[in-house]
């Protein structure tokens, strides 16, 4: 299975927690736009991404969205661990920003794994840690940062999931994950294009800077 073989992101995990994770968890894809958890859905297992990207998006009363983070290979969601433990609906929307293939582990191995396995218990942990530091950094980007800044460094982080200069996003999906107009967005990237950072191509944007 795909998680024996990405010993990079799971290669300080005890061979007999991939064995469990292979033998209780479930495989699922999602193509691109497809979604994994929307708000008030009850989450009954914990998403561990062996491949591709999934955005985690705020939604507020308006059903008005802000991107928070992504979750790439070797990630898994606080936010589902979180509701897993409490028996809360989520908040977020987790949908794939690229063919993505994850597997799903039954909540109920959550705890039992943290009191068998170290390395469980290391992988949860910095989960929360990671997605504190996202949560912060996209807290600091909606109060500190200018519109063409939080457009720049949306666009650097979904070229850098693929490692790849290209971003295949319409105009109106960079404005729902900004939480701001299309028009907005366009004249934006107008401005990015002018500066030379980017370069606007049908269907798709190129940066021409890191």
């Amino acid at each position: 299975m795909l998680l024996t073989q990405s010993t990079t992101q799971f290669h300080e995990f005890e061979p007999k927690l991939i064995e469990d994770i292979e033998k209780t968890g479930a495989m699922k894809k999602l193509e691109p736009g497809e979604e994994l958890m929307r708000p008030g859905m009850y989450v009954r297992s914990i998403p561990i991404i062996l491949s591709g990207s999934l955005k985690i998006m705020r939604q507020d009363e308006d059903g008005k969205e802000t991107f928070l983070y992504f979750l790439t290979k070797g990630d898994t969601c606080a936010m589902s661990l979180t509701c897993c433990t409490a028996n809360r609906p989520s908040t977020v929307r987790a949908v794939a920003e690229e063919p993505t293939e994850l597997i799903l582990v039954p909540v109920e191995k959550l705890d039992y794994w943290m009191s068998l396995y170290p390395s469980w218990k290391a992988f949860v942990f910095q989960a929360y840690q990671r997605r504190f530091d996202d949560m912060l950094e996209a807290v600091d980007s909606l109060a500190f940062r200018k519109m063409d800044e939080r457009l720049w460094r949306l666009l650097k982080k979904k070229a850098g999931l693929q490692e790849k200069r290209y971003v295949y996003s319409t105009h109106q999906e960079l404005a729902d994950e900004l939480n701001t107009s299309r028009e907005v967005v366009t004249r934006l990237l107008k401005k990015l294009e002018g500066l030379g950072r980017i370069k606007t191509h049908r269907n798709r944007i190129e940066l021409m800077t890191k």
